[in-house]
């Protein structure tokens, strides 16, 4: 979803030699009898169809609805996510231990991975590329302010910039700002509005 935003676009060559490499690996493994032809397919399946960013915007819909399940989403996640209808799993696969940091009108919050690309799988699926990028981790870091406006987010002076870092024993996600306008809203219309980025920390919700 970030093809747009060309400061963290990539050259053909770069896909083409990812691509390469997984597909050596993958078939190294299916010789040696670790997976089967049909495995990476029904993982990445799985990811696309019951784990995704689609579990994270219906979770920010019901926390801007519930003030009592917002709080408990702020006070322990992992707990307040299970009291949701997801498929078994969700405090599983890089989602063992989550944490959420709410953005208000004067602190905004953004994810990174220092060390490597730690991130939400199961609440906002697979991790982009920008996500894992060395630049962006080593210079949301140092200048986030910046770096966000690379994003198109362009934050007042005022507002406060908190970066989180997640790591193998948290992953951190955010809780976006309701927009203006959306009062009456059904839930599965607000969640309809959110984005991965909104949920990163690199974008505003917006009302189309």
């Amino acid at each position: 979803m970030m093809s747009s935003y060309d400061h963290f676009d990539y050259d053909t060559d770069r896909e083409i030699y990812s691509a390469a490499r997984v597909r050596a690996l993958e078939a190294l493994l299916i010789k040696k009898g670790v997976i089967t032809g049909n495995t990476v397919d029904k993982v990445l399946n799985y990811f696309k169809t019951e784990m995704g960013p689609f579990n994270g915007a219906k979770i920010v819909a019901r926390a801007w609805v519930d003030p009592a399940f917002k709080a408990r989403l702020l006070a322990d996640a992992n707990a307040a996510i299970a009291e949701m209808k997801f498929p078994p799993g969700m405090s599983g696969a890089e989602g063992e231990h989550m944490k959420v940091a709410e953005n208000t009108a004067k602190v905004h919050n953004v994810i990174v991975c220092t060390l490597c690309s730690c991130y939400p799988w199961t609440t906002l699926g697979l991790p982009p590329y920008w996500f894992k990028d060395p630049t962006f981790r080593s210079r949301v870091v140092r200048e986030p302010r910046a770096v966000l406006k690379e994003f198109g987010l362009a934050l007042a002076p005022s507002v406060e910039i908190k970066v989180w870092d997640s790591s193998s024993q948290i992953r951190w996600w955010v809780l976006p700002e309701r927009p203006a306008g959306t009062a009456g809203m059904s839930e599965a219309k607000l969640a309809s509005l959110l984005t991965p980025e909104a949920m990163m920390g690199v974008a505003k919700v917006s009302v189309a």
